[in-house]
């Protein structure tokens, strides 16, 4: 199908102009609609990241423990993901305004212009039409003028030359005025038909050429806006097809990460965080208040005879020590209100706080150093001894926290070693690696003394020497053992930094020999070759091939 506006349209010059123009505002209707939309997606962009950012973890805050939990792991990585899924409604944002806000409103400056250039030519060429038409109309009208003069010269000659009383003179003049009538009509006529056909010829260029050739190019002009606002709307689907499978990856990475959640990983998380390490009370004793005198007397036999202190109900209600309501303050500085295990986890947190400021103000002196010596070999950038000062305060700060450290090391010592006189003397205090220990409490009366209902220990000066040499055996026989034969094999699923004694380091993915295996204290004894071996953390590891290596 086609159609010409030049030929088909060549009176409708007013009516094109207003369509002309109705074409130009229809793109910049788009564009404006384009530019919302991406308005629109980065206020969406910026809510979602707001959103992100409001739910993430804040730092040195209880907020940062929950996230040992595989949930609460899996909530972070989905916030994550979702900061990715804003940063692409931001590109779709970027990429409408780049390649069609931008593009349309400099086609759409490039259109008014040719538009203009086109509706000029055609306006000069139709005032010039109207302008010859003008000259033909009045040298029509000159041409009728003159014929009619003519005409009344004539009739008056006649006239004249009928009269017999009339001079042959006034005869005369009459006829020459008639004459001069006819011949200026004449000149009338030959400059009418002149302008006629001038006329003619530049009202069939004007209709055939001009106007064809201008109305030409307006619909050219109009087709190419039409194809340039159809390229647009393919780009507007495109920009957001080009996001659509990033977009995939993010909802699949928190597809993945849902299908992470490890239930029976967080609730061992549980037992590690809460564990007290007490063993549940024991049965209450019959207290027969009926027989009070005879108790008495058989009491005090009794206690006579063992050498200890009178039992009384406050030892029985020590044993129901979880449901004694306890202070909620913070507690003594060597946390001994705590039970073993939390007290032991609390101790190793202290001293790796401590160990980290001890670094941090060892870096600090350590640039200072620098400082002094880049002062000192070149006077002109500063005052050596001006560092002085604030090197003699870092040190005495490291002397002080280093003192907090031995502080809190020797009461982790101490609870250390009592926890491993209740397990295997040859296995280290997992307590100093940040471990969970299954310790069963005695619950033998004449023990129960050792420990306070709250969790905290008494001293037990009896005990005060064996526990010292237990310690004692379990260096020797730990530097001096003969190498275990390998059970099995394992896989480290993180990666661990041993720096204590006894812990060996791995890395995530590794492969290690298991030499033994966890005996309740949730550390694993491993190889890595003949002269390195040592405990990693058993939750830090994924056993293989344990059946067949046993067998």
């Amino acid at each position: 199908m086609s159609c010409r506006w030049g030929t088909e349209l060549w009176d409708q010059f007013d009516n094109l102009e207003k369509h002309t123009h109705w074409g130009i505002e229809f793109v910049e209707k788009y564009t404006k609609f384009v530019k919302e939309r991406s308005e629109i997606e980065i206020s969406y962009a910026k809510q979602i990241r707001n959103l992100s950012k409001k739910y993430q973890p804040k730092k040195n805050s209880r907020e940062e423990d929950e996230y040992k939990y595989t949930s609460c792991r899996a909530f972070l990585m989905t916030l994550n993901e979702l900061n990715d899924y804003a940063g692409q409604h931001e590109v779709m944002a970027e990429d409408l305004t780049t390649h069609i806000i931008c593009e349309l409103t400099r086609y759409i400056q490039e259109l008014k212009a040719e538009r203009k250039s086109h509706f000029h030519d055609g306006r000069r060429a139709q005032q010039h039409i109207e302008n010859s038409w003008k000259q033909l109309e009045s040298s029509k009208r000159r041409f009728e003028r003159d014929c009619k003069e003519a005409d009344r010269a004539q009739q008056y000659f006649n006239k004249i030359d009928a009269d017999i009383n009339v001079t042959k003179a006034d005869v005369e003049k009459a006829r020459q005025q008639a004459q001069m009538k006819h011949q200026v009509a004449e000149d009338s006529k030959n400059e009418y038909l002149t302008f006629l056909q001038k006329f003619n010829k530049e009202q069939n260029a004007h209709y055939h050429t001009l106007i064809p050739h201008i109305f030409q190019k307006l619909q050219e002009m109009e087709e190419k806006r039409i194809e340039r606002v159809g390229e647009s709307m393919k780009t507007y689907a495109a920009v957001d097809r080009k996001v659509l499978p990033i977009v995939g990856k993010c909802l699949d990475g928190m597809t993945n990460a849902a299908e992470s959640i490890e239930p029976k990983m967080d609730t061992k998380h549980v037992v590690e965080s809460y564990k007290s390490g007490f063993e549940p009370p024991g049965d209450v004793e019959v207290e027969d208040y009926s027989l009070s005198m005879r108790r008495t007397v058989s009491e005090s036999s009794y206690l006579n005879s063992q050498g200890e202190s009178k039992p009384s109900r406050s030892n029985s209600r020590g044993k129901l020590w979880p449901f004694i309501k306890r202070n909620k303050g913070s507690g003594p500085e060597d946390c001994s209100h705590l039970p073993p295990e939390q007290r032991r986890k609390k101790l190793q947190a202290k001293i790796n706080d401590i160990n980290k400021e001890i670094q941090k103000e060892m870096d600090q002196r350590d640039a200072l150093s620098k400082m002094k010596d880049v002062y000192v070999k070149n006077p002109h950038m500063g005052d050596p001894n001006s560092v002085d000062p604030r090197l003699e305060e870092i040190g005495q700060n490291i002397d002080k926290l280093q003192l907090d450290a031995r502080k809190y090391e020797a009461w982790l010592v101490e609870v250390e070693t009592r926890l491993a006189e209740k397990s295997d003397p040859h296995r280290p205090p997992s307590g100093l690696y940040n471990s969970q220990t299954t310790t069963p409490v005695n619950n033998n009366c004449a023990h129960v003394s050792r420990e306070s209902p709250d969790g905290s220990y008494t001293e037990d000066h009896s005990t005060e020497h064996h526990l010292k040499s237990r310690s004692t055996d379990f260096d020797d026989d730990f530097d001096y053992e003969d190498p275990l034969p390998t059970i099995g094999t394992c896989k480290s699923l993180y990666p661990f930094e041993g720096q204590n004694e006894g812990t060996i380091s791995m890395t995530e993915g590794e492969l290690l020999y298991v030499i033994e295996e966890d005996k309740g204290d949730g550390w694993t004894r491993v190889r890595r070759n003949e002269d390195e071996e040592g405990y990693v953390p058993t939750s830090y590891i994924k056993k293989k091939n344990m059946a067949c290596m046993l067998s």
